[in-house]
């Protein structure tokens, strides 16, 4: 398993300070990735870069645009073998996803 540390010198990542909701007030989430700028394949490129530096059993909040990323991302997350655990639109134009990794 890859180390966590290196996480950080990725562009997009963060760490999640703790005491962060995703919808219920729980503290739902180990890290942050917002891909709302980014087009395939990088929204896919980077999300999964991501969960691979997540260990077993942790959780992500991605942001992604509407529109293709919406469509593939979460199809591909799953198809890696990983939980999609919510995804709910913010606004119009973004969503906002909750992964667990496998």
């Amino acid at each position: 398993m890859k180390s966590v540390k290196n996480i950080k010198k990725l562009p997009g990542f963060k760490k999640s300070p703790g005491n962060n909701t995703f919808g219920d007030g729980k503290d739902d989430y180990d890290y942050s990735l917002d891909i709302t700028s980014e087009v395939c394949p990088l929204t896919f490129v980077k999300t999964i870069l991501l969960i691979e530096r997540m260990e077993s059993g942790q959780t992500a909040e991605i942001h992604l645009a509407a529109g293709e990323a919406v469509d593939n991302v979460p199809r591909a997350v799953k198809e890696h073998g990983h939980q999609v655990l919510e995804l709910h639109p913010e606004s119009p134009d973004v969503f906002r996803m909750r992964v667990r990794k496998s």
